[in-house]
């Protein structure tokens, strides 16, 4: 029980085994990993505190997912509306892919369940945003932790039907909102990749146009706005001095976000000795070309993604 456990190192101890799942649930409810790494600390400290209250009914793990799951709500309730504007998600924020595999489930949890590459997906994390958070975390627990009705129902303190009403409303609006098509398998994407980063490293507008597809979409969180079709793209591109002798050199790390193929980008001005962190361009890429480009501010998660301070 955890109430004997007086020592908050030991405390700690078996509780930290559960951070990597715990940050990946709550980075599903909050579209941040920033957010989601507060919101499993404070989980932890929630706890600790309210030790005595766990009765070994459950898991310690699902007991944490119950802290977790309601630190999601009240954070939603406290720092944003319930619906974000439609086609923009301002908070969105990368998530590293060398962060899911600690959050694998080990053979001594066999509750655990296996992470699905594609409910990390940028695309798919847009599209549980327009869900209400009551509706999302009924998604998020049934869907893709294969929680009971029950069990659900019970966390939320709602009925079962309740619950799977709401778990019908979340896939419509889901299914809605989501593209119908998969990315290419990673194997498939890396001739592509090669090309995108020679084309980058050139500052070869054309060459890089060439290898979007024509309704291609680009956005930039936490700007607002979504640019779609190839020549409104490239000229945004062009506007903000890409490819440009003033825009200065760009280098690129291949890395992976959200389960896709990702851009770590570095820019050397004119006259500067070093490539400083510029952006995270997060690429969808199907039947051979890009049909989606996210571009992040790329300093925020170097140390996330284990990149280099500057190159």
């Amino acid at each position: 029980m955890l109430s004997q456990v007086t020592d908050q190192a030991t405390f700690i101890a078996l509780a930290e085994r559960h951070r990597p799942e715990l940050r990946v649930h709550c980075y599903r409810m909050l579209g941040s990993l920033h957010d989601a790494e507060d919101v499993v600390q404070e989980t932890f400290l929630k706890a600790w505190h309210k030790r005595d209250s766990f009765e070994g009914r459950s898991s310690l793990r699902a007991w944490l997912y119950a802290i977790a799951t309601h630190g999601c709500l009240d954070f939603i309730a406290a720092k944003r509306s319930a619906l974000p504007p439609p086609e923009e998600i301002p908070w969105l924020e990368p998530f590293p892919d060398r962060l899911l595999e600690p959050a694998a489930p080990r053979d001594a949890e066999p509750d655990a369940v296996v992470i699905a590459r594609e409910t990390m997906e940028l695309a798919y994390l847009v599209a549980i945003q327009f869900l209400p958070p009551t509706q999302r975390a009924v998604l998020i627990l049934r869907d893709v932790l294969d929680w009971s009705a029950k069990d659900t129902a019970e966390l939320l303190d709602l009925s079962v039907a309740s619950v799977n009403s709401a778990l019908q409303r979340g896939r419509e609006t889901v299914r809605e909102h989501r593209p119908s098509r998969r990315p290419d398998p990673a194997e498939e994407q890396r001739e592509l990749l090669e090309r995108v980063v020679s084309a980058t490293e050139r500052g070869d507008v054309r060459g890089l146009a060439e290898l979007l597809r024509e309704d291609v979409r680009f956005s930039m969180p936490p700007e607002p706005g979504v640019w779609v079709g190839r020549d409104e793209v490239v000229g945004t591109w062009v506007k903000g001095g890409f490819g440009s002798p003033s825009f200065g050199d760009v280098r690129c790390v291949v890395t992976r976000a959200n389960g896709m193929p990702a851009l770590a980008c570095y820019l050397r001005g004119p006259g500067e000795a070093e490539y400083r962190p510029l952006a995270l361009d997060v690429l969808r890429i199907e039947d051979g070309k890009i049909v989606e480009v996210t571009t992040f501010a790329l300093e925020p998660f170097v140390k996330a993604f284990d990149l280099p301070p500057a190159l």
